[in-house]
């Protein structure tokens, strides 16, 4: 169900978020994210029911971020923080067969993880400049932990890149989220690509 590369769009990266998208799953994706906090809801339906069209059959899983009312208008999958609500009453609220992701900071997180959330995500690994108000970096020894103590598979994020593959890799980690590694490089299908075939070496 988890893949190893998992990429979340930035608004503000120089490809639209569509074209971010596109490259991401012609690179090997498993999933995209669409993280995007300004712009309105009805904006944001139109653009993840393409993607869901166009992405689906390419077998790369479409979430919103935050978004519950997205998700369930339009059936995508959906990433959840720790501010963003009751994860029970997400679970509710998006369709049976959605996959739910809920951010983790810390091992005591790991215990309220409810049934009816797919994923964690655990973070941030290290600092990074696309989500200036996370907590604390966790490291590879705060990502171990996390990763024993967690109830369902773990994807890492935070300032991560192809150096960090071996290092999540022995922490437990299922897969890793990224955002700039892919977004802002210079060919996103190319990064995205080089990330899975590294995620897939022994």
């Amino acid at each position: 169900m988890i893949g190893p590369v998992y990429v979340v769009t930035d608004p503000d990266a120089p490809l639209s978020v569509r074209e971010q998208a596109m490259a991401a799953a012609r690179g090997g994706a498993w999933a995209v994210q669409i993280r995007d906090k300004t712009t309105p809801d009805a904006e944001i339906i139109p653009l993840v029911e393409a993607l869901i069209e166009t992405l689906l059959p390419m077998g790369v899983r479409v979430f919103v971020n935050d978004r519950v009312e997205v998700a369930r208008v339009t059936g995508a999958d959906l990433h959840i923080g720790q501010g963003d609500g009751d994860p029970l009453r997400a679970r509710n609220w998006i369709l049976p067969d959605a996959l739910l992701g809920l951010s983790i900071e810390n091992v005591v997180q790991c215990t309220r993880v409810p049934e009816g959330v797919d994923y964690i995500g655990a973070g941030p690994f290290r600092a990074t400049a696309t989500k200036p108000d996370a907590a604390a970096p966790i490291g590879a020894e705060g990502l171990a932990r996390i990763v024993a103590a967690a109830p369902v598979p773990t994807i890492a994020i935070g300032g991560l890149s192809t150096r960090d593959i071996h290092t999540l890799k022995e922490a437990g980690a299922s897969g890793m989220a990224v955002v700039s590694a892919v977004t802002r490089a210079a060919n996103p299908e190319a990064a995205t690509r080089a990330l899975v075939d590294a995620w897939r070496q022994p």
